[in-house]
């Protein structure tokens, strides 16, 4: 487990990546990279990672950023984001993670894009089974939600492509801050009556935490869905809009009791997925849920509502408490630093 390696996890709204020595992460990093807007933001940002973690002996990399619409397909996307991964970290040898196929050389990404696309989740979910013999690992992103039963050490996974875990209810693409509201429900109680929504990209589920106080510091790293402030006032305004209404037509107190409306119907989608997981899995009753991403405190939540123990990603693994918070934000990035690591030694 000697030497340095950096992870990689390149998403299709932001880039991680994690920083792993002698085995330990000592640093992680997760910049904005939307996409969908060009390739070459993800050329800056790995150029600004990089700035920021230095050189290293060996690279490993994981994805979700070839769903980005600016590839014509997934297989494309694979390729041109592993081209972009090679000549951000040349001349250290780079390998990806395709999941079920192991780690691979990167001539092989076009081969084998059915295996490395999407797979960030089964990363996290390996490393986590190293640790946990029986869970339940649920990482509540940004964009999307992944819920893996964990038995006997192994990932158990029903699905594996994103189409297969989407039936399964494995992937729920619900996130802490990009998902619309629209998509969490089709009503929400409005001074004692049901209102429908407007079907619009008024406000996000960033807002919706943000009115909660319960958006983590440096969470929300993309712009607004208005391009306004990203204030209390300013989420107000916006989560008005998704009910006909302005901030001025009700209290500070009742756009927060809506926004507790969002938020529990958010969680009831999740939990519709993990009940959906669990219902296959059988897990034993004792068996903890552990919780990563930007938000590890629904996924807490959605533990105490299924009756389980829970454990942060970051303590199950052993990191400090100087790096746990981001560390458990960016797991997938963290996973692959550190299977790599684990397993040592040279691209195949």
């Amino acid at each position: 487990m000697g030497g340095s390696v950096i992870g990689w996890d390149v998403g299709g709204a932001h880039l991680k990546a994690a920083r792993a020595e002698g085995g330990r992460i000592v640093d992680v990093i997760q910049l904005p990279c939307p996409l969908w807007l060009g390739t070459e933001r993800l050329t800056e940002a790995l150029a600004a990672a990089n700035a920021r973690l230095g050189p290293a002996e060996r690279h490993a990399a994981t994805m979700t950023g070839e769903l980005a619409d600016v590839f014509p397909s997934r297989a494309e996307g694979v390729a041109a984001i592993a081209a972009l991964l090679v000549e951000a970290v040349a001349p250290a040898p780079l390998r990806l993670y395709g999941g079920r196929a192991g780690f691979l050389h990167p001539d092989a990404a076009s081969a084998h894009a059915s295996d490395i696309a999407s797979a960030n989740w089964h990363a996290s979910a390996a490393l986590a089974a190293r640790f946990a013999a029986d869970a339940l690992f649920v990482d509540i992103g940004s964009t999307t939600t992944d819920i893996v039963p964990i038995t006997g050490g192994c990932v158990q996974a029903a699905g594996y492509t994103d189409a297969e875990r989407l039936a399964r209810g494995e992937l729920v693409y619900t996130g802490l801050t990009r998902s619309f509201l629209m998509a969490l429900c089709a009503r929400a109680p409005v001074a004692g009556a049901w209102t429908p929504l407007a079907c619009e990209h008024f406000a996000t589920s960033a807002d919706v935490f943000r009115i909660l106080q319960e958006l983590p510091e440096h969470a929300d790293q993309l712009p607004t869905a208005d391009g306004r402030d990203k204030t209390l006032a300013a989420s107000r305004a916006r989560l008005a809009r998704m009910v006909g209404r302005d901030a001025a037509d009700a209290t500070a107190a009742e756009w927060r009791d809506l926004a507790a409306w969002f938020a529990e119907a958010q969680l009831r989608l999740i939990a519709d997925g993990a009940m959906l997981v669990l219902s296959r899995s059988r897990l034993p009753e004792q068996a903890p849920v552990i919780g990563g991403g930007v938000g590890r405190h629904l996924a807490a939540r959605l533990a105490a509502r299924l009756g389980r123990p829970f454990v942060g990603f970051a303590e199950l693994i052993g990191a400090g408490p100087a790096a746990s918070e981001w560390l458990g934000h960016c797991a997938p990035a963290v996973a692959v630093a550190l299977l790599e690591a684990y397993e040592g030694g040279d691209p195949a």
